[in-house]
């Protein structure tokens, strides 16, 4: 265990900093299965029924997509902003293809190009939207009204569309 994690100063309740040991998610969950105890059986099964169903979705990737919806109908959505989210997915989808077929390149160029589109739209950035909206590690889409999905759709649809018009290639 010792190898894979580390140790950052975290705050406490007593408000001061102490070394706290840390690791990524698989780390835990690999810790999670080494456990010989009866009392981590449940978790166990769980992670192998979470395997299974991953893998059903290699397999079946509608699966996946069934699921997505399963999990926004349960956080209260409606099913006008699912649809929507869905067809930002797919302008969003496409967008990137065009990008990468380009010559744009992963990672920061994208995050370059796509936090240019946002302004334009949202007239803040994704990163100020994500603060605004009290977002750390989530999915800014996924907390999106049906508006800005809609705005943010319409907005990488009409960038793909002039890219494509004047056979834009790379980030300049």
């Amino acid at each position: 265990m010792a190898t894979n994690c580390i140790q950052l100063k975290l705050v406490a309740k007593d408000g001061k900093k102490y070394l706290t040991d840390v690791a990524t998610s698989q780390t835990i969950l690999r810790l999670i299965q080494s456990i010989p105890s009866p009392k981590a059986e449940p978790i166990k099964l769980w992670l192998a029924k979470v395997g299974q169903e991953r893998l059903q979705e290699i397999v079946d990737p509608e699966q996946s997509i069934t699921r997505a919806r399963e999990n926004w109908k349960k956080q209260g959505r409606s099913d006008k902003w699912i649809q929507q989210r869905m067809t930002s997915l797919e302008s969003r989808n496409k967008l990137t293809d065009y990008w990468k077929g380009n010559g744009v390149e992963s990672g920061q160029e994208f995050a370059i190009l796509t936090s240019i589109i946002h302004q334009e739209w949202a007239e803040i950035t994704p990163k100020e939207h994500k603060k605004l909206t009290g977002l750390n590690s989530q999915n800014l889409r996924d907390h999106m009204s049906e508006t800005e999905l809609i705005l943010a759709a319409l907005a990488e649809v009409s960038t793909r569309q002039i890219a494509q018009n004047i056979k834009a290639t790379g980030l300049e």
